[in-house]
């Protein structure tokens, strides 16, 4: 039976929130509940049996199950409460939470803090709008893997992929191995949305061929997939009249891009940032709401789950810190994103840092060689750094000393010049 009061409630049991919900106690937060909708704890790692997890957070390679699991044993150690099997419904500006489950029936417990790790979701077919039927075969990236990974369940026989996100790529080469003809992977940019490992390990590896600069525009057939259009696309990304090809398929698996989980958050009223789809957060990762604070991939869709977990870890320190201190009424400035930057997480950050240094996180709008990494706040720069290459779909990371921050007035702006 749930209490009515914790000191601190994490809503999501994927990596990000089992390491908040670690890192709360570790800074000697007493009652911290962990709140999971599904049955047990870990999220999409469950269905992600591939290896590459856990090199930054644990120095080895590690599946994502042993990944997640190794995060529910730190919680378990060090006392975290869990309830799965619980549907957060609504939370409140004062840090109520409205919950069901099967157990309890609906509940209201009141928190000292709230952290938000709520994950995201894929875009489907019917977001981007493909024409034709929508017969069976036609599934996302991680619904399909966890049809075959979790529930042993062959989705198709002869796959075509649309989109290079990195679910796609690793979902090619686990069609393959299972035996599957794995027709292609198109891509609608000029360049590819995954990881380049990913790219080398699921495609390369096993001749796979990768469209570049094409899309379907077409789905045939009635109660099973039986083909596709196949189109290249022009720089504004618009099929190329006459350059179309019917490809005989009976899958269709969509890799087509993730969107953080925010419908709690909205119908709070937290304010967010339409960049990212996720909360404005400063750099203890608070929303706009005192003493709620969002992390991991329910913030901004990461490309590695160890910087999700490390994300939670500085999620649970700034709840902490909040709990003990207060709000921090600091002056605080904007971070923006300046040349070449897509986003930057977090929104803002104080002048005044308690948690002495922060993070900023960005991804660049295009592929670039040889740039020059520039944090400035008006004509003062606060950081250079070069780099040999940066990539949309490898999120960039620089970390800012408290010290620096001391005195700015201006907004603090991120920009990458070639």
């Amino acid at each position: 039976m749930m209490k009515k009061y914790y000191d601190a409630v994490v809503i999501g049991a994927g990596c990000a929130g089992l390491a908040a919900a670690v890192a709360l106690k570790k800074n000697g937060i007493e009652d911290v509940l962990l709140l999971e909708k599904d049955e047990e704890t870990g999220g999409i790692l469950n269905q992600c049996i591939h290896n590459g997890f856990g090199l930054s957070a644990f120095g080895e390679q590690m599946s994502g199950p042993a990944f997640a699991q190794r995060f529910y044993e730190q919680a378990v150690s060090q006392g975290v409460i869990f309830r799965t099997g619980v549907m957060v419904t609504k939370i409140s500006p004062d840090k109520t939470i409205v919950c069901s489950s099967m157990q309890d029936g609906v509940v209201t417990l009141q928190a000292g803090v709230i952290i938000l790790a709520v994950g995201c979701y894929e875009r489907n077919s019917g977001a981007i709008a493909i024409p034709g039927d929508r017969p069976a075969g036609v599934y996302t990236a991680g619904q399909a893997q966890k049809y075959l990974n979790m529930d042993g369940m062959m989705v198709g026989n002869r796959v075509f992929i649309l989109g290079s996100g990195d679910i796609g790529l690793i979902m090619a080469r686990r069609m393959r191995l299972e035996g599957a003809e794995v027709l292609g992977v198109a891509e609608v940019m000029p360049y590819s949305n995954g990881l380049p490992r990913n790219i080398q390990q699921c495609l390369i590896d096993y001749d796979i061929p990768l469209y570049l600069s094409h899309t379907v525009t077409g789905i045939h057939g009635k109660t099973r997939l039986t083909g596709i259009d196949l189109s290249q696309v022009d720089e504004n990304r618009n099929p190329i009249p006459g350059a179309t090809k019917r490809i005989e398929c009976d899958t269709l698996l969509l890799s087509v891009g993730l969107i953080p989980e925010n419908h709690l958050g909205d119908a709070c009223g937290i304010p967010m940032d339409p960049a990212i789809h996720g909360p404005r957060v400063d750099e203890s990762y608070m929303t706009e709401i005192p003493g709620i604070f969002a992390c991991g991939n329910g913030l901004h869709v990461h490309d590695l789950a160890d910087y999700a977990a490390h994300q939670g870890t500085m999620a649970g320190n700034g709840a902490a810190a909040y709990l003990k201190n207060g709000e921090n009424l600091s002056h605080k400035i904007s971070v923006v994103a300046g040349n070449q930057v897509g986003y930057v997480v977090p929104s803002y950050v104080h002048t005044e840092n308690v948690m002495k240094t922060a993070e900023l996180y960005f991804r660049v709008k295009q592929p670039m060689e040889h740039v020059e990494i520039v944090i400035r706040s008006g004509e003062k720069v606060i950081r250079r750094m070069k780099k040999d290459h940066v990539i949309p779909s490898e999120m960039e990371m620089v970390i800012i000393a408290g010290k620096m921050l001391e005195g700015l007035q201006d907004d603090l702006i991120v920009e990458v010049h070639a």
